[in-house]
């Protein structure tokens, strides 16, 4: 099981988000944005961290990371193997959710850039139907392919995708790819873009606090 920081709202809460942060970051990275989502519910937040691996992209040089990143953009090599392992993580995650009282259907899959794909991987494949995804200026790996691997239980979920339009890291084209996709495929994914580079601001803080509300509350 991944190690993870967690903080409830109130006791014995009947929902959870599992939230994965970004390359070379940690559990913590998110943890102080629990105090500007409240949902009037007791909710469970988890934050785990990622592993500490070797990163190509960045010379090799070890980190927390979810999968390994060769470039970013399409057509770049993908570490089918790290994001199969990390989706079995994140699997485990959920499961453990469940043995503590939560419904699948109350939790909900949220990650920033490379923590984003994993949430969409591992959420569009999940064999029952969670309360929904969050992916934050990120992109869809394997996006040849997940739509003959999807899961039919998640073709309904709801589906936030948030992406800043001045993004350095995730170029904003790779959202638009995602968007596309997800589109093509027969999901109907929330589709927000604010002119950001590669973080979070204040409105989109809001719009997950709207989006958490309407799929939990």
């Amino acid at each position: 099981m991944l190690p993870c920081v967690e903080v409830e709202t109130a006791p014995q809460p009947r929902a959870s988000v599992i939230w994965l942060h970004g390359l070379g970051a940690d559990g913590h990275d998110f943890e102080p944005l629990v105090p500007d989502l409240p949902l009037g519910i007791a909710l469970r937040f988890v934050f785990p961290h990622a592993p500490v691996r070797p990163v190509t992209l960045n010379g090799g040089l070890p980190m927390r990371a979810w999968f390994d990143v060769v470039r970013i953009g399409t057509g770049a090599p993908q570490d089918a193997a790290g994001i199969a392992a990390t989706t079995a993580e994140v699997g485990a995650l959920i499961a453990r959710e469940v043995e503590r009282g939560v419904d699948e259907r109350r939790i909900v899959l949220a990650g920033f850039s490379q923590g984003g794909a994993i949430a969409l991987h591992a959420g569009l494949r999940h064999p029952r139907r969670l309360a929904g995804i969050i992916a934050l200026s990120t992109f869809l790996p394997q996006r040849e392919s997940f739509a003959a691997e999807a899961s039919a239980a998640m073709r309904d979920a709801p589906i936030l995708l948030v992406h800043g339009d001045h993004d350095p890291i995730v170029p904003f084209a790779l959202g638009e790819l995602t968007r596309d996709a997800l589109r093509g495929a027969g999901y109907a994914p929330e589709w927000v873009t604010y002119p950001m580079p590669h973080t979070v601001c204040a409105p989109e803080v809001e719009r997950i606090r709207g989006f958490l509300k309407k799929v939990l509350a």
